[in-house]
C-alpha cells in the first residue's frame, strides 16, 4: 500500500507494549491505527469533545474505537482487495467530523482525523477520483475571489426554496442549510503592502486565512487594528507578487485531496519561513487553518522547514496571552456595552489547549463576565454540515448543548466563537450572530467603537 500522507512518525510503534496488533498491510499507517487499544474513552459522554457522532447516536459503530477497528480489519484484508471503496470502511468513517478530540482526549492519542484523511485519499485513488461535490468544496479557496458575483444567487436561493432543493439534488448541498455571502472585496486587496503599526514596535506576522479574507474581512481588519493598537509592527503574510492569496490547504486535506493540500502547504511554508527564521510570531485567526501549521503539515512531507514555521505559529489569543504573561502587552481596553459573554470553543482550539488563552485574554476586558459553554463539536465541522446526508446529525450535535445554551441567553449577551463554521452553525440554529475574539477586543479598545454587538 502506497500511502499519500507521511506516517513515518509511527515507524517505531510496534505490536508490543501498549499497542494492539499491527495490521499486516499499510506499514506505519497501520501502526497509527493500532494506537487504539480499545480503551473506549470515545464511547463516553462526559465533559470534552470526543466523540461527537457517538454523543448523538450512542451507537458504538460511530465511535473512534470502531473506526480504528474497521480500519485495522481493512488493512488485514478482511474486506477484500479494495477495502477503501467498500461499504464497511465508508460507513465507519461517514460521521467522523475531524474534530481532533480523540488526539487530545484518548489516552493513547488516536489521531482519527488524520487516519480518515488517508482513508479518503485511498478511496478516491481506488475509485478514480473524488466526486464533484467534494472537489467543489475543496477548491473553494481557488474560486472564493469570484463568489461575490454570485451573492445575488445565494440571496435568491434563500427566497426560492426550489433553488435550494435543486442544489441538494444536483450537488448534495443541504437545502435547509444557509450559504455564506462573500464580501464585496477581499481584505488583502485593500490592505497595506508595507508593515502597519509602530515602526519601532515588535514585529509580528498576521496570517489572514481564506475565510477572513473573502467572507469576513472585518475580522481580519479587527485583528490588524488590535495588534497595531498594542504597538506591534504588523506584516501581512502574502505570496510572491502576482500569485493568488495564500491558503493553508485545510479544505483540500479535509476532503482527502492530499496532493492539492501539499501544494498549498508548500506555498504557505515558503512564504512564512523567512519570518519564522527571524523569530517573528505568525498569528492566525481561524483555528482549523492556523493549527494545521502545527499539526498536519508534519504529515505532508515538506521537510525541516515545517518545524521552524510550526514553532512560530500562534492563534491570536495564544499570542496575546503570552505577551500578557511576559508583561509586554499594552492594550488599552474599556468596558463593553455588553456585561456578559458566552464563548463556544472551536474543536481544534480545545484539542490544542488554546481555551486557557481565550479565558485569559477575555479576562482583560474590564467588567465582562464570561461563561464558556461546555459543549462538543458544533456539528458544522467545515463542510460536514453543508452535506445533505449529514444535515440532521449536524444539527443534533449542535442541539446537545450549544444551541440550547445560546437560546437561553438574553439578546444583550455577547456570543463569541472563533471558528467560521461555528458561527455559521450558531446563525442557522439559533438565529444569533457570533463574533470572533478579534472583533470583541477591537470594540473594547479605548479609542474604538462598540461594534461587537
Amino acid at each position: 500500500m502506497q500511502t499519500q500522507l507521511d506516517w513515518s512518525a509511527y515507524d517505531s510503534y510496534g505490536a508490543g507494549d501498549a499497542y494492539a496488533a499491527v495490521p499486516s498491510e499499510g506499514g506505519a499507517y497501520g501502526k497509527a491505527a493500532a494506537v487504539c487499544i480499545g480503551n473506549r474513552q470515545c464511547q463516553r459522554t462526559e465533559k470534552g469533545v470526543m466523540c461527537p457522532s457517538f454523543r448523538v447516536t450512542h451507537d458504538a459503530a460511530h465511535s473512534t474505537h470502531h473506526r480504528a477497528a474497521t480500519l485495522k480489519a481493512a488493512l488485514n484484508g478482511e474486506y477484500g482487495p479494495k477495502p477503501f471503496v467498500g461499504p464497511e470502511l465508508e460507513a465507519a468513517m461517514d460521521l467522523c467530523v475531524g474534530c481532533k478530540g480523540c488526539k487530545r482526549e484518548c489516552p493513547n492519542g488516536v489521531d482519527m482525523a488524520l487516519l480518515r484523511i488517508e482513508a479518503l485519499a485511498q478511496r478516491w485513488k481506488q475509485r478514480g477520483g473524488a466526486p464533484l461535490r467534494e472537489r467543489l468544496l475543496a477548491h473553494m479557496p481557488h474560486w472564493a475571489g469570484k463568489l461575490a458575483r454570485l451573492n445575488w444567487l445565494v440571496r435568491l436561493r434563500e427566497r426560492v426554496p426550489l433553488l435550494a432543493k435543486l442544489g441538494e439534488r444536483w450537488l448534495g448541498i443541504g437545502a435547509q442549510r444557509s450559504l455564506p455571502l462573500s464580501a464585496p472585496a477581499e481584505f488583502l486587496a485593500a490592505a497595506p503592502t508595507e508593515p502597519a503599526g509602530n515602526p519601532d514596535g515588535r514585529e509580528v506576522v498576521l496570517l489572514v486565512d481564506t475565510f477572513s479574507n473573502h467572507f469576513e474581512p472585518e475580522t481580519a481588519q479587527a485583528a490588524l487594528d488590535v495588534l497595531t493598537a498594542a504597538g506591534y509592527r504588523v506584516h501581512l503574510a502574502r505570496p510572491p507578487a502576482g500569485e493568488r492569496p495564500l491558503c493553508c490547504g485545510r479544505t483540500f486535506l479535509s476532503h482527502g485531496l492530499v496532493e492539492q493540500a501539499r501544494t498549498e502547504a508548500k506555498r504557505m511554508v515558503e512564504a512564512l519561513l523567512p519570518y519564522a527564521e527571524r523569530g517573528l510570531p505568525v498569528i492566525g485567526l481561524e483555528p482549523s487553518c492556523l493549527l494545521m501549521l502545527r499539526d498536519e503539515y508534519y504529515s505532508l512531507g515538506l521537510g525541516d522547514a515545517v518545524g521552524i514555521v510550526a514553532k512560530s505559529a500562534l492563534l491570536l489569543e495564544e499570542f496575546l496571552a503570552r505577551e500578557h504573561d511576559a508583561k509586554r502587552l499594552e492594550l488599552p481596553l474599556r468596558p463593553l456595552p455588553q456585561a456578559q459573554a458566552l464563548v463556544h470553543g472551536h474543536c481544534h482550539q480545545k484539542a490544542f489547549g488554546a481555551m486557557k488563552s481565550m479565558r485569559k485574554v477575555l479576562g482583560l476586558v474590564p467588567e465582562l463576565k464570561v461563561e464558556f459553554i461546555e459543549s462538543s463539536c458544533c456539528g458544522m465541522a467545515g463542510a460536514f454540515g453543508l452535506e445533505a446526508e449529514h444535515y440532521e446529525v449536524s444539527m443534533q450535535m449542535a442541539e446537545l448543548a450549544l444551541l440550547p445554551r445560546i437560546r437561553e441567553a438574553d439578546e444583550g449577551t455577547l456570543l463569541i466563537a472563533n471558528g467560521t463554521s461555528c458561527r455559521h452553525q450558531i446563525r442557522d440554529g439559533a438565529r444569533r450572530e457570533g463574533v470572533h475574539l478579534a472583533r470583541v477586543l477591537k470594540a473594547a479598545l479605548a479609542n474604538g467603537e462598540a461594534e461587537a454587538n
